[in-house]
């Protein structure tokens, strides 16, 4: 078994990705089935250079039992309904009508969860591409395909990392054809096909969204088309620091200057969608990456260890060894990049290092966590705080009073604690960048 699991969702969408490959001269449209699906979808988009979006789709109970579905809505009004069930249960046309309207009020209000104000990717007459993380009964594959194929798309296209062959065999009557890395007779559950299976949020399909418009969006007429690196190598990791075991991300471009070793929040992980959306800005300026996990889970859900600066910025530090072992990143000079308490270990670590540490960032950071360490940091710090979060933000300017090295506070407008306003993370990618570039050196000609 442990040689057919995927190592994560993003894993499995481009190895998906690549079996998709002959479908890109159809200028397809990739679809993602929230939440999980997305993060297989997005790496399914990027590698066929296809335009990303989501279906959001809510089946119709029948009443009284709500388990069997009789129909499904989706986004736009667009319902589609058993061809016989509804009639031969004497469901009245007021049911479906009280069903549709508070299922489609879901519906909208997921969206514009996920979507925000950007409009939907028309599919009206295109190949569409549906993807999710895999596959148990199929029923929310197949409603979303119905639901497809009434919003005008002229093929679609069912694409999973894993699944039942029966189910595959059951949805070819649903979809114009069904592509499935691996089937699977005996499949208790999805997640038992992933080693990382850990829950996508609703910001990480946001954001997820989001850097695939952004990423396809068109170059405005006189302007030249935006450089960009060719993919990074990325791995999975693992982190030793005494009897624990840490899993991380390593993600090296070509041509990479320098890797930025992240140290994520109270409560988060390296699947923090803020910290993997900087990450992926990061990458693409060239810049390698490492995301990993300051606490196994059992330490986690001891609060007191979230708040234990000594033990995280120990472990960032067990971080910048390994770093400096692995052939990929051994000859790059390193820098931090610290949310939240992981601000106040990058420091406490950095304080520590030396000149092992070139730089620091800190996104909405408790610097006053490091204490004493703050006035022996050597490293060039960058303290970025939402103008909203105005109890962080005194903080960071009581902080930035007792750092002795070179030190910047940049404030930016609207923002609060979290960076969830249109824009705010991209304004923080793009400081972090310049930061990074001006202390730890630009990318390699071509590299970005």
């Amino acid at each position: 078994m442990a040689e057919s699991r995927f190592r994560n969702r993003r894993e499995a969408g481009r190895l998906l990705g690549e079996r998709l490959r002959p479908f890109q001269a159809e200028a397809p449209v990739v679809i993602g089935l929230p939440r999980g699906g997305t993060p297989v979808a997005y790496e399914v988009a990027r590698a066929l250079g296809a335009p990303l979006d989501v279906i959001v789709v809510r089946k119709l109970g029948a009443p009284g039992q709500p388990e069997l579905g009789i129909g499904a809505v989706g986004e736009g009004g667009v319902r589609v309904l058993h061809p016989t069930l509804p009639r031969s249960l004497r469901i009245t046309q007021a049911e479906l009508d009280a069903m549709t309207a508070r299922e489609s009020a879901e519906v909208a209000r997921r969206v514009e969860r996920f979507r925000g104000h950007r409009p939907a990717v028309p599919v009206a007459g295109r190949t569409v591409i549906l993807v999710d993380d895999g596959l148990a009964t199929g029923g929310t594959a197949r409603a979303a395909a119905r639901v497809l194929a009434a919003r005008g798309a002229r093929r679609v296209i069912l694409a999973v990392p894993v699944a039942p062959p029966e189910t595959v065999e059951s949805l070819s009557a649903d979809v114009d054809e069904v592509v499935c890395l691996q089937t699977q007779e005996f499949m208790l559950a999805i997640g038992e096909w992933y080693e990382d299976f850990a829950q996508t949020t609703d910001e990480e399909v946001a954001e997820l969204l989001a850097l695939a418009a952004r990423d396809t969006a068109p170059t405005p007429p006189g302007e030249a088309p935006e450089k960009r690196p060719s993919e990074p190598s990325v791995r999975g990791v693992e982190v030793a620091t005494g009897p624990v075991r840490l899993p991380g991300r390593l993600a090296v471009p070509a041509g990479a200057s320098a890797v930025v070793i992240f140290a994520h929040g109270s409560g988060s992980s390296r699947l923090s969608p803020r910290n993997v959306s900087v990450a992926s800005a990061l990458e693409r300026a060239g810049f390698a990456t490492l995301l990993f996990d300051l606490l196994t889970p059992p330490e986690a859900e001891d609060r007191a260890n979230v708040f234990d600066v000594p033990l995280l910025a120990g472990r960032l530090a067990a971080a910048t060894r390994w770093a400096r072992d692995d052939p990929e990143t051994r000859d790059l000079p390193a820098g931090y990049f610290g949310a939240s308490t992981g601000a106040a270990a990058a420091l406490w670590a950095a304080s520590e290092a030396g000149p092992a540490v070139g730089a620091v960032v800190s996104r909405g950071g408790r610097p006053d966590l490091a204490g004493a360490r703050l006035e022996t940091v050597a490293a060039p710090t960058l303290l970025i705080v939402g103008g909203r979060d105005e109890v962080v933000l005194d903080l960071n300017r009581e902080a930035r009073a007792r750092l002795r090295c070179e030190c910047a506070l940049e404030v930016v407008p609207g923002a609060t604690h979290l960076f969830e306003e249109p824009g705010a993370l991209e304004s923080v990618a793009r400081l972090a960048e310049e930061w990074f570039a001006r202390h730890l050196g630009r990318p390699a000609p071509g590299a970005a």
